[in-house]
């Protein structure tokens, strides 16, 4: 399956997350991955990121998609990672 993952947490927490979010999914921008993931790996990811999160002030929110191509992507001005260079 194809997500997009989007992150908000605290100051002390961003870092773990940003290095954890990174080993499963491609990094476009500040706090948001996105990438192609399977139903197993992406449980275990929502379990390591809620164990680094203060749920009553961090968010995790997952966009899922069967694939990539039932997304259209329209980015306006730099993409900060562009995905395009990935063999």
């Amino acid at each position: 399956m194809y997500v997009i993952l989007v992150y908000d947490c605290g100051e002390k927490r961003v870092g773990k997350m940003l290095k954890l979010c990174r080993k499963y999914l491609h990094w476009i921008q500040n706090s948001v991955f996105e990438g192609e993931i399977t139903e197993v790996k992406l449980q275990e990811l929502k379990l390591k990121a809620g164990q680094l999160m203060d749920k009553k002030q961090d968010s995790l929110i997952i966009f899922k998609s069967r694939q990539a191509r039932w997304l259209d992507k329209e980015v306006i001005g730099q993409e900060r990672n562009s995905l395009d260079n990935i063999l």
